[in-house]
């Protein structure tokens, strides 16, 4: 295999983690002026799960405890002409305390499902902020079930 070829096959991993606290998920808006989920780059010798809590708390000061895997996928990015292996984490929070802004972001904000579709991010983050959302239902309706 040549040099180019090789190339073409490589890219970077990122571990992303979906928080939802009090109806509304935690977003970050980068350089590209998206918005993402919080997260990024796995370091050797960590699991995705550390990886996604690390990072959450790097970036917003929020201890979270990681949940299930909602979805992997391929993301492209154009500005940086680059592919991203995407890896998204269902995650709870664990303290009720406001998130604070790093360096590595724009802004930081708290939406509600229902504004998640109109936000400019990866059609990939949304699908994950869906499931989530849905799973967390799901888990809420089966404990109100459990009490009845």
């Amino acid at each position: 295999m040549d040099q180019h070829a090789h190339q073409q096959q490589t890219f970077s991993v990122s571990i992303k983690g979906v928080v939802v606290r009090d109806g509304k998920v935690l977003l970050l808006r980068n350089e590209r002026e998206e918005w993402e989920l919080p997260g990024g780059r796995i370091e050797v010798g960590e699991t995705p799960e550390e990886c996604v809590a690390r990072e959450i708390l790097e970036e917003t000061r929020w201890k979270v405890r990681t949940g299930p895997i909602l979805d992997t996928w391929m993301y492209y990015i154009n500005a940086a002409d680059k592919h991203v292996f995407i890896v998204t984490y269902g995650c709870y929070p664990r303290e009720n305390t406001q998130p604070v802004l790093s360096h590595e972001h724009k802004e930081i904000g708290l939406f509600t499902e229902k504004e998640v579709p109109k936000l400019f991010m990866p059609d990939g983050y949304k699908h994950s902020i869906a499931t989530w959302y849905a799973r967390l239902r799901e888990h809420a309706s089966r404990l109100g079930g459990c009490r009845q």
